[in-house]
């Protein structure tokens, strides 16, 4: 691949945005090529847990604009290139961080709301960019934001198109952690490395019930009686069941 680098290391699937000198800008090739890797990771046994983040001071400044041409169907480009790999994303039932090293912009931010978790270097932000260019925030901003953090904030950052602080976002609950500039290469990849070592089958579970929240209780209680049912099949679950009766750490497979 061109744009992204992908590589396994004890169960975390790593996945870099690329194009550092553009501080890893989107251009249609990238998106197919994120969409790629993760669908190689989610079909990866060795992956546990994937850890995106962006190559030197950026996480992503969202799209190019200078690969733009004049006149484009800017709806056709979403549904084309956007939308496959946030689904791809969304997809996934083995959790995904962002590892936000630097300014996370337009669909950028996007991409790191599409993520499970963001671990926040201290000097990254978020932006809202897209009124700037005056458009429309895509690529599932606005429905990731108003679950995150509310209508009425959501809506302001869209419209105000203000810069967030990484401290800003732990304290909305974008963040799940902000790390200061000498621990983040090693913290991000400590907190991917502990998800990789949980019951990843359980974690996929748990995924696929936050989509049903919202349901009908019937509809909702159902699911959850099924998934229930099979994480209680699982091999980690007789695993984590013996070292609480044996007073030891579970050490989990992913089976």
């Amino acid at each position: 691949m061109d744009y992204v680098q992908y590589t396994v290391e004890d169960g975390v699937g790593r996945i870099v945005l690329d194009r550092p000198d553009k501080l890893n800008a989107f251009v249609a090739k990238m998106t197919a090529e994120v969409k790629k890797a993760f669908k190689q990771a989610e079909a990866s046994s060795d992956v546990r847990c994937i850890l995106l983040t962006g190559a030197g001071r950026a996480f992503c400044s969202g799209q190019d604009l200078a690969e733009v041409d004049e006149g484009v169907d800017h709806g056709e480009m979403i549904r084309e290139q956007y939308a496959p790999m946030i689904k791809q994303i969304r997809r996934c039932e083995k959790p995904v961080v962002a590892g936000v090293n630097g300014v996370a912009a337009g669909a950028g931010f996007s991409l790191a709301l599409a993520c499970d978790f963001r671990i926040v270097h201290e000097s990254a932000s978020f932006v809202n960019a897209f009124i700037h260019v005056g458009l429309v925030p895509d690529s599932g901003n606005l429905a990731f934001l108003a679950k995150m953090i509310g209508e009425a904030k959501a809506l302001e950052l869209a419209i105000l198109g203000q810069k967030v602080t990484a401290q800003q976002a732990y304290e909305y609950g974008l963040a799940t952690q902000v790390v200061s500039g000498e621990a983040w290469e090693r913290e991000s990849a400590a907190f991917a490395s502990k998800l990789a070592a949980m019951p990843t089958k359980a974690i996929g579970l748990i995924k696929r019930q936050m989509k049903q929240v919202g349901a009908e209780l019937d509809v909702y209680l159902n699911q959850e009686a099924q998934a229930q049912r099979i994480a209680g099949q699982t091999m980690d679950h007789r695993e984590g069941v013996n070292a609480f009766i044996e007073k030891r750490k579970p050490v989990f497979t992913g089976q």
